[in-house]
């Protein structure tokens, strides 16, 4: 999940499909050792099977208790978050739910309405993305087919709702565990960092494309710089910052210094940056194709582009992460 949902957008099928059956199964799975220690541990607010609204990523989500499981003096839920894939199920604590009430669900929307603004005024300051010889036509259909384009006008949004594909979605989940759950951080400076793997995706379709336009290199370049900009404003979890200003020095480019990880973060935010931002709609079409395309190569190339293990960090580092939680 990100800042629009998530971080991830969560359209295809297999990430809108609830599995009732593990709903059961898990329910279930409460023995009579359970019931009979009800008596010892105060009640729980929330019980399986409930409608609550879930904190995740800055934001509240409808979601579903699964489980309710009193461990260490305290109560813990399991939650599935309604219309996303399993793989988003996790435990949570009271702290982080709300009942589904009218009430939190006002809360829910000022929440969401406040980040957008936030998320508006940030992307106001991102660069914009041109492009050069892109070989989409400018002077066709403008008098004849006003009708036809008023008619098959797409909206903005959907123009720019990025697929992340599973295994990258996985990618991401892992990522946050790492950081916020384990206390680890990615060691860096990275390789391949993201200029590297920007070069890499241009030598990849001019293998592809003989004649590679001109606007790949051009969105590569684009990226690069939204990248540069977007991770000290977004991107970076605040147990990182730290770590950031130690690596980041003497004009050095965080895309010379991050790699893939820090690089698919800015895909959860790109497609609301590129929303508020002053793109004509058929270049949009055309970079929504293209990050589809480098997802798509990510994907491809995970095992070699990113990290599997994330780096224990030293004594200063750690004081750090844990004042950050």
């Amino acid at each position: 999940m990100g800042s629009s949902d998530t971080g991830l957008n969560n359209d295809d099928d297999s990430a809108t499909v609830s599995d009732e059956s593990n709903t059961e199964t898990d329910s279930d799975m409460r023995t009579e050792t359970d019931d009979e220690c009800q008596s010892s541990h105060p009640p729980s607010v929330f019980v399986n099977d409930e409608k609550v609204l879930a904190f995740h990523s800055g934001q509240y989500y409808e979601a579903k208790v699964i489980r309710a499981l009193y461990e260490e003096n305290k109560w813990g839920f399991f939650v599935h978050y309604t219309g996303w894939n399993k793989t988003w199920d996790e435990w949570v604590g009271t702290d982080r739910l709300l009942k589904h009430t009218e009430e939190n669900v006002q809360k829910q929307k000022a929440l969401k309405e406040r980040l957008e603004m936030e998320m508006k005024t940030k992307a106001v300051q991102a660069p914009q993305m041109k492009l050069k010889n892109s070989g989409v036509s400018r002077g066709r259909k403008r008098k004849n087919d006003n009708h036809n384009k008023e008619k098959d006008l797409v909206p903005l949004e959907k123009l720019v709702n990025l697929q992340i594909p599973p295994t990258l979605k996985k990618q991401l989940v892992d990522d946050c565990e790492f950081i916020t759950h384990q206390s680890k951080l990615v060691k860096l400076p990275r390789t391949p960092n993201v200029q590297d793997i920007c070069k890499k995706y241009c030598e990849y379709r001019s293998k592809k494309d003989v004649m590679m336009p001109e606007s790949t290199a051009e969105i590569m370049k684009g990226l690069r710089c939204y990248f540069d900009k977007a991770l000290p404003a977004m991107l970076l979890y605040k147990s990182e910052r730290q770590q950031y200003t130690y690596a980041i020095r003497d004009d050095v480019s965080p895309s010379m210094v991050y790699g893939a990880e820090h690089l698919l973060r800015l895909f959860v935010k790109l497609p609301e940056l590129l929303v508020h931002a002053n793109i004509e709609e058929e270049t949009l079409t055309e970079l929504h194709q293209k990050f589809v395309d480098f997802l798509r190569f990510l994907q491809k190339n995970q095992s070699a582009f990113f990290l599997s293990r994330y780096h224990v960090p030293e004594d200063s580092e750690a004081n750090t992460i844990k004042q950050g939680h």
